[in-house]
């Protein structure tokens, strides 16, 4: 085991600190709820890193999603043609690509992948797995029923997992509701998975695989920096008890499959839209930036880049540090997170992907660091997006909500930097799930 192997496992323990330390009440501390939420991390990533059936397990699981990515792009060839092709890559005509065209090649697969989802939870196997995953927190960390049966949700779907506890949205307390948007911005959405691994899948080959594993550990994460940045002081309705999905079933598979396509069409709109948007308002600001920066430069003679990217790289420097990425890469990985907290996980994710091409630039130890730390919607437009959307169900909530939202997206990104240091500590170099 590495120096950095070791600082990562700091990591593991320090991040919470640092949470307890913005806590609404520090005095108020659920110690069986740091021993299970930290607990539930380092025994999954045993399972998933070092114990062999886990690793076999893992494997598994990212070349079945690697499959159905290329299931997910047969639309996608159809519809545009060489447009949809990979870069470095050549149709059955013989056309080669045109080159990387996020639009064409990636964003698309999120309209299957939300399709599928829609079958899986039409199936009945969704559900089963959110029931498990629920039970498995409301039991050992001594959480209510609905925010566990969120939460849990929040592993495989977004913004839609508030529907799952809809009944229960107007009682729950600020704890709670803290709760379920700190794990709506921790996780990641199945129908944005394949997004992410086709950005990456040519750099980093077990990406599939990372991501499933960076949700999944991220959901005991986010339970726990949620509940000691904002402790339970009300009794919840649900405490302890198992509550079940509440969801209207489609009368049949079909109808589930097009309504989920449907779907993750109006998905597809708000991606677009938002990168859109938040690029541009960036750019805005960088240029802004740069103007103030220059002059600031003269006056003291300064060769520094005046940009967003770099000022957030500065500020989460030190947590990338304690995550255990080695100091070489701790800026560049620190950028990265800073970029996603205001540009969304999309840019942050290619531009990880243009180190990885030159892997000089960034070590096998921090892309992986990297890519478990920028998998969660932890961002200003999510945020926008889960108090808005779950608001929309309980109008009486919103106030309640959109208080609690800033909290809740700090307390979103510690929980992705705790599953990134809870990585670092697996990290093996000669491991092929970490190699690339």
């Amino acid at each position: 085991m590495s120096l950095y192997n070791l600082i990562s496992l700091l990591g593991v323990f320090f991040i919470p600190f640092i949470a307890w330390l913005f806590s609404a009440q520090k005095k108020n501390i659920n110690w069986r709820l740091i021993f299970w939420g930290i607990g539930l991390q380092l025994l999954f990533g045993f399972f998933v890193f070092i114990f062999p059936v886990g690793v076999k397990f893992f494997l598994w699981l990212n070349q079945i999603v690697v499959r159905l990515l290329d299931c997910a792009t047969a639309g996608t060839k159809f519809l545009f043609g060489r447009l949809a092709l990979p870069p470095g890559t050549a149709n059955e005509a013989g056309e080669t690509s045109l080159g990387s065209i996020l639009a064409f090649q990636a964003l698309p697969t999120v309209i299957f992948f939300s399709s599928l989802i829609a079958g899986l939870y039409h199936l009945g196997i969704m559900p089963w797995l959110i029931r498990f995953f629920a039970r498995l927190f409301t039991r050992l960390m001594r959480l209510s029923g609905a925010e566990s049966l969120c939460v849990s949700s929040q592993i495989f779907v977004g913004i839609e997992s508030a529907l799952v506890i809809q009944p229960h949205l107007t009682k729950m307390t600020a704890s709670e509701l803290m709760t379920i948007l700190t794990g709506g911005m921790a996780t990641i959405a199945s129908t944005v998975l394949g997004l992410y691994v086709f950005i990456l899948q040519s750099t980093l080959p077990t990406i599939a695989g990372h991501l499933i594993s960076a949700s999944i550990l991220s959901a005991p994460a986010a339970l726990l920096i949620s509940k000691l940045l904002l402790p339970e002081r009300e009794k919840p309705e649900t405490l302890g008890l198992e509550v079940k999905p509440y969801y209207e079933r489609e009368d049949n598979l079909i109808v589930a499959l097009i309504n989920g396509a449907t779907s993750g069409l109006k998905l597809l709109g708000g991606i677009i839209s938002l990168l859109l948007a938040f690029l541009g308002l960036l750019a805005l600001i960088d240029l802004v930036l740069s103007l103030v920066g220059h002059q600031v430069n003269s006056w003291f003679g300064w060769n520094f880049v005046w940009n967003l990217k770099n000022l957030l790289g500065y500020v989460f420097y030190p947590f990338a540090l304690i995550a255990g990425v080695p100091p070489a890469d701790a800026l560049s990985v620190a950028r990265l997170i800073g970029e996603r907290t205001v540009a969304t996980e999309v840019p942050a994710y290619q531009h990880l992907a243009q180190l990885l091409t030159q892997k000089a630039l960034i070590s096998p130890r921090s892309a992986i660091i990297a890519a478990y730390s920028l998998c969660g919607f932890a961002h200003v437009a999510s945020l926008a997006i889960f108090v808005g959307g779950i608001g929309a169900l309980a109008p009486s909530r919103l106030k309640d909500l959109s208080r609690l939202g800033f909290r809740a997206l700090l307390a979103a990104t510690l929980a992705c930097l705790m599953t990134g240091a809870v990585a670092g500590f697996f990290f093996q170099e000669k491991s092929i799930i970490f190699g690339y």
